[in-house]
């Protein structure tokens, strides 16, 4: 059984490595978890050593098939509990991350199967991540960052690369979340930012860090 370090180790790994599973530096990791690059090289060490991941000093780190699966299952367990808090205890979607930080941790391979079950098998959460299923399979949706589309697009917003609550806080004042149906009117100059139509037909004005933070599909 790994402790909930190593655990959030390994999911850092994961997001760090992309889809590629690229190296990983130590100093990456020192970063996103906010700890020294002596522990966590340390760490490393112990990690590969389970084999979990793959580690050469110096050239960085890559997550074994042992360990890719095991982050796939951590990654799931937060999303299913991301999905519960909103959908059945009503939290609202920037105040979940946290507490599913901590749920994420919870062993129980039963009770993540009958919360999959009792939630109907989400694909998404409320952020609009895939949820991977027991495999670690998901479902692979073709999107696009709305910066980078052209004047006429019309799609669908189904995620954000920025997920702090002041984001999603904002998001939330401009009506957007996963699901609204967004066309772009025309882009200005001197700045990038874009003016978009909604659903409803709202039109407003988003800025270019605003746009480059969001996912849609066609």
């Amino acid at each position: 059984m790994l402790t909930y370090t190593e655990e959030n180790y390994i999911k850092a790994i994961y997001h760090l490595s992309g889809d590629e599973n690229r190296d990983v530096s130590t100093n990456g990791i020192s970063e996103v978890l906010k700890t020294k690059p002596a522990s966590v090289t340390d760490m490393l060490k112990k990690l590969s050593d389970k084999s979990f991941v793959n580690y050469v000093k110096y050239q960085g780190v890559t997550l074994t098939k042992k360990g890719r699966k095991e982050a796939l299952q951590i990654i799931r367990k937060h999303r299913l509990w991301e999905v519960f808090l909103v959908d059945k205890l009503k939290f609202h979607w920037d105040e979940v991350h946290e507490i599913a930080e901590q749920l994420e941790h919870i062993q129980s391979s039963v009770l993540i199967t009958r919360l999959d079950e009792f939630l109907g098998n989400p694909a998404f959460d409320p952020h609009g991540d895939p949820i991977p299923d027991q495999k670690g399979e998901f479902v692979l949706r073709k999107k696009h960052i709305l910066s980078d589309m052209a004047v006429g697009f019309k799609g669908i917003v189904v995620g954000m690369l920025e997920t702090s609550p002041a984001f999603l806080q904002y998001l939330d004042r401009l009506n957007i979340c996963p699901g609204a149906r967004i066309c772009i009117k025309e882009r200005i100059a001197f700045d990038g930012s874009l003016e978009i139509a909604l659903q409803d037909d709202k039109k407003l004005v988003i800025s270019f860090e605003v746009a480059k933070n969001l996912y849609v599909t066609e």
